[in-house]
């Protein structure tokens, strides 16, 4: 068993339960929020909040992993309000996410730049780990990157090696947003390795958007967790092929390799909100228990399957 930092304090390993690997609880650009958002209320995003999670563990999942960095707005005194009002467990991460650059904070400062300094990035990764996130008291306990569509840019390399070295001198495991079109999970695969990360502790994010099995297996053959972590996002790739990918990597042996998720959240300033609504009705946190369960169940996975994905997969990456 290992101790897993969540935003209410410290629990083993053993007691996170079902757990869903991939779910913000918001993602909001807090600068273009505070100048631009003028209908924002709080209190009432704080509610909202409450009464979605609340639910969900009423629907049996005891907790989630919020993969919300910088670049997606993460801001911890909100959801440790949230996380004290609910009763599942909430883990945050830390790591940074671009496609593309990076903030202009690290433009000019680390090895061989400018300002000729050891890699500032590995430096606040460690410390949002060990000692916790800003004067909040709470600890990450996961680290997250990302590539997609643009693939290796030089700011997504320093990032993806910042988090791998991060992870080789923490322990800490790693979650990477990936684009399964271009198979850009091959390319964080060998990234992260060569910076001495532990391949059986990385999910492979966003994998549920692929149905080529080769690909997923050749990700999973390597060790890695592949994220079956978008149901409800149907734009890009329907229900039925996603969970059709699930049942057949369970039928070959790969259930003990995937993990489940929505890759969902309370709120998200990407969209308008009424419009994300109408046009992704099942993009919520609810959809995994009321229906992705039981058409996976009628496919012929089995429960010790499913508590393999739900359960067992989620506790080895901490362990």
């Amino acid at each position: 068993m290992a101790t897993v930092h969540t935003v209410n304090g410290s629990v083993d390993s053993g007691d996170l339960g079902r757990v869903l690997v991939h779910e913000h609880i918001f993602i909001v650009g807090e600068e273009y929020r505070q100048n631009y958002q003028d209908d924002w209320d709080e209190d009432a995003k704080v509610a909202e909040a409450v009464a979605a999670l609340t639910e969900l563990k009423q629907l049996g999942i005891d907790t989630i992993l919020d993969p919300t960095v910088l670049g997606l707005g993460r801001y911890i005194p909100r959801i440790r309000r949230i996380a004290e009002q609910v009763g599942l467990n909430i883990v945050v991460a830390t790591g940074l996410y671009t496609y593309n650059d990076i903030p202009f904070q690290f433009h000019y400062a680390g090895p061989g730049l400018l300002f000729d300094v050891p890699e500032p990035l590995v430096t606040l990764f460690t410390k949002d780990l060990t000692e916790g996130i800003a004067d909040t008291g709470v600890r990450a306990a996961f680290l997250k990157c990302a590539i997609e569509e643009p693939g290796l840019t030089p700011g997504v390399e320093r990032v993806m090696r910042a988090v791998g070295r991060t992870s080789a001198e923490t322990g800490a495991p790693i979650t990477v947003h990936t684009n399964p079109h271009t198979q850009s999970g091959l390319v964080a695969q060998k990234i992260l390795a060569e910076e001495g990360a532990d391949l059986t502790k990385v999910v492979i994010g966003h994998s549920g958007d692929s149905v080529d099995l080769d690909y997923l297996m050749q990700l999973a053959d390597a060790g890695s967790i592949l994220g079956m972590d978008r149901f409800g996002l149907d734009l890009l790739l329907p229900f039925e092929n996603r969970v059709d990918t699930v049942a057949e990597l369970c039928r070959r042996g790969y259930a003990d390799r995937m993990a489940l998720s929505h890759d969902a959240s309370c709120f998200i300033d990407w969209f308008d909100h009424d419009a994300k609504v109408q046009t992704l009705p099942k993009w919520n946190y609810r959809h995994i228990s009321e229906d992705v369960l039981p058409a996976l169940r009628e496919r012929g996975v089995s429960e010790d399957d499913i508590t393999t994905m739900l359960v067992d997969v989620p506790r080895r990456y901490f362990e």
